[in-house]
């Protein structure tokens, strides 16, 4: 059920409105269904409808002329709440509407139970699926009801009433969603034939700046910088500043001035303060001066600081895995600017749709995300090889965050954040697809021979025995064996590169584990060689560990990849 209130300044003009049967056509057989005290006037019902209507709005402004002559009756002083059941619901009796109508008023204050001096007020049904309940703001005493924030109480006793009556339960927020466009900026930008309004092309683009950014000053200078955006910062008396507002060149009011948004108008944490929080806590990029030897590859850092996401959502420490999502999205947020074409609309629409799944009522604790943060700004300055196997690898690690996340809101019941993030999903997965396909394909070229594949099969059921016959059936086989192949060519131990790739992140939510293994561990292996003395202590290391046998016999009669034998 779907709550809508108002207030207007005439109750005469409120209860035309509910009872008119010829204006609005859907209207039928428009009767009340309760009212303040049960014996309220019905036009619905009377044989005179005009004389009983003159008489019911004389009810409901007794009170109101009242305090007026004693200069105490509020402007406006008709509210209005309509309340609508979900288009799949059963039809309610009218006892069943008088039980909720009765049920809002108590919860928003408008008539408080047990309260004889409760405002007055009268619900009523003319349609199926809703009722409007119509109400005076004056009390019995004269004194303006105390109905402050009437929706979210409304909202939430109504929540109430959908578990109590069976009905289907609507996904609420938590108020910390981004404004949507009015009808007004959705019918504008379809006239001047765009697919984004204003507001929706404003938030994509000072995300992405935030994410790009790594001080409030440098944000700045980039927004100023953006063509066909107007910019206007504000100071305070003292120089600081205090905030920032945007427009889209060309979009102007009535009186052919630019419609301005501020920050918090595209987003509750793109108000200047929020930024200028986000930016102060961001490990610095590495220098330009050092040399590419020194420097770790920023898209196996981010894809690395991702995967340990949901480790970190699986804590109990909610402030720091809120900062975590967080910093994940702004990673999201600039990928469609780094990917191939043929991608970004997939990406811009999953950073779009991720975008509600970083926000919630618990408050961030940005610091906790540094090391995602710093990569994500280093990736845009060091694009991504044109093999496609970095942008690869970092989305299939986003997929095992988007799935953590969905669990992590749902377990704290933030069904938009939920949705968002399995939406995000379906994207991300498209994405990914496209993606993973070529460098997968030239991989799974390099296949090994076949003993070393049952060499690495033996590495497999050691490592990860209880995804092991997942991986050898996934169609990735080919290429995580060629991987280990090229690993171990490069002086690499296969079998500690699949321990520690096992060891990064579970593969329980992983629809293809190969693929997952196969970029870790060409990522792990990417890093140089441990020298002998090195491999000598890590044997003694393995030797430690209680290990399961593994039987030579057994390992002989591995066979070969139902996949590969197609082939």
């Amino acid at each position: 059920m779907i709550a809508k209130i108002g207030s207007g300044k005439s109750t005469a003009g409120l209860i035309r409105y509910l009872f008119d049967t010829k204006k609005a056509k859907d209207h039928t057989d428009p009767h009340l269904v309760a009212s303040w005290d049960g014996f309220a006037p019905d036009p619905g019902r009377a044989d005179d409808f005009d004389a009983t209507k003159k008489l019911l709005v004389a009810d409901l402004d007794l009170r109101v002329k009242q305090a007026r002559r004693l200069g105490r009756a509020p402007e406006r002083h008709a509210w209005h709440c309509s309340v609508r059941a979900a288009p799949g619901d059963r039809h309610l009796t009218d006892a069943e509407w008088a039980d909720i109508a009765r049920r809002v008023v108590t919860a928003t204050g408008i008539a408080p139970e047990r309260d004889p001096d409760g405002c007055r007020w009268v619900a009523v049904r003319h349609a199926d699926d809703h009722i409007h309940i119509a109400a005076t703001k004056v009390r019995g005493d004269l004194r303006t009801a105390r109905h402050w924030n009437d929706y979210l109480k409304a909202d939430k006793e109504l929540a109430a009433v959908e578990k109590e009556y069976g009905l289907h339960q609507v996904m609420r927020g938590d108020r910390t969603a981004a404004k949507r466009p009015t009808r007004a900026e959705t019918e504008k930008a379809h006239r001047a034939g765009k697919t984004k309004t204003s507001r929706e092309h404003l938030r994509t683009t000072v995300r992405q700046l935030v994410a790009i950014a790594t001080s409030p000053e440098e944000f700045l200078h980039l927004l100023d910088g953006v063509e066909g955006v107007l910019v206007d910062v504000q100071h305070f008396p003292c120089g600081d500043i205090r905030g920032y507002k945007v427009a889209v060149e060309g979009d102007t009011n009535a009186a052919s001035e630019p419609i301005w948004f501020s920050g918090a108008k595209l987003a509750p944490d793109l108000s200047f303060p929020k930024i200028r929080e986000r930016l102060t806590a961001i490990e610095a990029p590495p220098a330009a001066e050092e040399s590419s030897r020194r420097r770790p590859n920023p898209w196996h850092q981010a894809t690395a600081a991702a995967e340990r996401i949901p480790h970190h959502l699986d804590q109990t420490d909610d402030d720091a895995s809120q900062a975590h999502l967080a910093a994940f999205g702004e990673a999201i947020d600039v990928l469609p600017l780094l990917a191939p074409s043929h991608l970004r609309p997939q990406l811009q629409q999953a950073a779009a749709a991720f975008e509600r799944a970083t926000r919630s009522r618990i408050q961030a604790e940005h610091h906790h995300a540094r090391a995602l943060r710093g990569a994500a700004r280093a990736m845009v300055r060091e694009p991504a090889p044109k093999d496609g196997a970095a942008l690869a690898m970092f989305l299939d690690a986003a997929v095992l965050v988007v799935i953590a996340a969905a669990r992590w809101h749902e377990l704290r019941h933030h069904d938009q954040q939920v949705a968002a993030a399995q939406q995000a999903l379906l994207r991300l997965q498209a994405a990914y697809e496209q993606a993973a396909a070529a460098p997968l394909a030239a991989l799974t070229q390099q296949r090994p021979p076949q003993q070393t594949v049952v060499w690495h099969i033996r590495h497999l059921r050691q490592a990860v025995p209880a995804h092991a016959e997942q991986v050898i059936e996934d169609p990735a086989f080919d290429a995580l064996t060629a991987t280990l192949a090229k690993a171990e060519a490069a002086g690499h131990d296969p079998e500690r590169l699949l321990q520690q790739a096992a060891d990064q992140g579970a593969l329980d939510d992983a629809r293809h584990p190969a693929r997952v293994l196969t970029w870790r561990i060409q990522r792990l292996s990417a890093r140089p060689a441990p020298s002998a003395r090195a491999r000598a202590a890590q044997a003694r290391s393995t030797t430690q560990r209680v290990a399961a046998p593994v039987h030579t016999a057994a390992a002989a009669r591995v066979p070969e990849p139902t996949h590969a034998r197609r082939r």
